[in-house]
């Protein structure tokens, strides 16, 4: 293998220059402060976690976490989403204060995908859990947050599309029972958007006629609370219609909040099968073709932290939106050159220091080199100035 040449970078991750990162960090200020309104306070966790504990007990498969030795040679892992770390924290430096508990986030993530996938290997999340709420109420509150973190975040036009892990347990153990691998083979279909996929390995076990129209009716299960009603019709399991009248709960919820409008029953929506045990959501914008929201229900994970609890959150994939948003510009404050001889230099840096505490500009400070010298600045037809090809709102001079 070649050594890297100085300005290349590992597969996966990415400069952000200043104006995408003034961007990124608008998008994470805005949603943080939103969800500040709904009483959800931020917490900071480490780049770095045990293997062991938090690795073992996220949602990332083994093989797409990031590992290292310490010097002790015990295995460490960079983490790979931020809701275990925030099962550790609550589970023990806040494990003496009362449910619910309410905590928000901002950070990268790190996660191994294969090179000619693609994919970020080092992306950006906001989020939030809800810890110690077992109740449709809660599972509403996260979707309507999500929501109005989107549209905090400039998202303009998107889709939150609503399903239930338990729904489609309870469909594949009352049509497949004892058939573990063809409902394992079927859950990736679904989990991979692979309709066509879906409907090949239905056709390839064998079912009964029925059985087959049964499991090829819930791609049909998408729309408004409509979908609560045919989903009672399609699977009888009493797990499956525990799933439908939570999610019908949920949506009562969202109407009360008034965003059910932007919300859609997608019964082929399952999120990750081993980590959430009920609600599950994903968010697209209109613009992009893939999620810049992801979310749901995982009562078991704070169980192996010691702390049994329900909980549900989501993450915005920061850097996914920060392409939906791009066309939108930031605002930042005015920016100000001052210029200074030597012998004027105190003067100079005092104006400085009183414009940056009006906190309304950005203050550059040159030196010229001589006496002599002064600043060449050429007035644009919007009345800023350029220097050096380098815009300004003003060029204040002490010479």
């Amino acid at each position: 293998m070649s050594k890297p040449k100085v300005f290349e970078k590992p597969t996966g991750v990415k400069d952000y220059l200043p104006e995408a990162a003034a961007k990124l960090r608008a998008i994470e200020t805005k949603v943080l402060q939103c969800m500040e309104g709904w009483g959800y306070r931020e917490i900071i966790t480490p780049t770095l976690e045990f293997y062991d504990t938090v690795g073992v007990a996220s949602s990332t498969e083994d093989r797409k976490l990031f590992k290292l030795l310490d010097r002790n040679g015990t295995t460490l892992v960079m983490r790979s989403d931020v809701t275990a770390p925030i099962a550790r924290v609550v589970s023990s430096l806040l494990k003496e204060q009362p449910f619910p508990i309410r905590l928000s986030y901002r950070a990268n993530v790190f996660r191994a995908f294969e090179a000619e996938a693609g994919r970020d290997a080092e992306f950006f999340q906001t989020g939030l859990e809800l810890v110690g709420d077992a109740s449709s109420e809660s599972d509403a509150e996260v979707i309507a947050l999500a929501i109005a973190s989107l549209q905090a975040a400039g998202v303009e036009k998107f889709k939150i599309a609503l399903g239930h892990v338990g729904f489609l347990t309870g469909l594949f153990n009352e049509t497949l029972q004892e058939r573990a691998e063809a409902q394992q083979a079927l859950k990736e279909c679904l989990l991979n958007r692979d309709h066509v996929g879906y409907r090949d390995t239905i056709k390839s076990l064998g079912l009964s006629e029925e059985v087959e129209r049964e499991l090829s009716g819930i791609l049909r299960l998408r729309g408004g609370q409509e979908i609560c009603a045919q989903a009672r019709e399609v699977a009888r399991d009493p797990l499956a219609q525990q799933s439908i009248a939570h999610l019908c709960e949920v949506w009562d919820v969202l109407e009360a909040y008034g965003v059910s409008e932007h919300v859609l029953i997608d019964l082929t929506m399952i999120g990750d099968f081993s980590y959430y045990t009920g609600m599950t959501f994903e968010g697209y914008a209109a613009d992009l073709g893939f999620p810049v929201c992801s979310g749901g229900r995982y009562d078991n994970l704070l169980t192996q932290f010691g702390r049994p609890a329900p909980a549900t959150g989501f993450a915005l994939k920061t850097n996914r939106i920060l392409e939906a948003v791009s066309h939108q510009r930031v605002e930042r404050p005015g920016a100000v050159l001052i210029v200074y001889t030597a012998a004027r230099r105190g003067e100079a840096f005092k104006k400085a220091q009183a414009l940056r505490l009006q906190g309304d500009f950005m203050v550059e400070t040159r030196l010229l080199a001589g006496e002599a010298q002064r600043v060449e600045a050429a007035r644009t037809a919007q009345g800023a100035f350029t220097v050096n090809g380098a815009a300004y709102n003003d060029v204040i001079e002490f010479v």
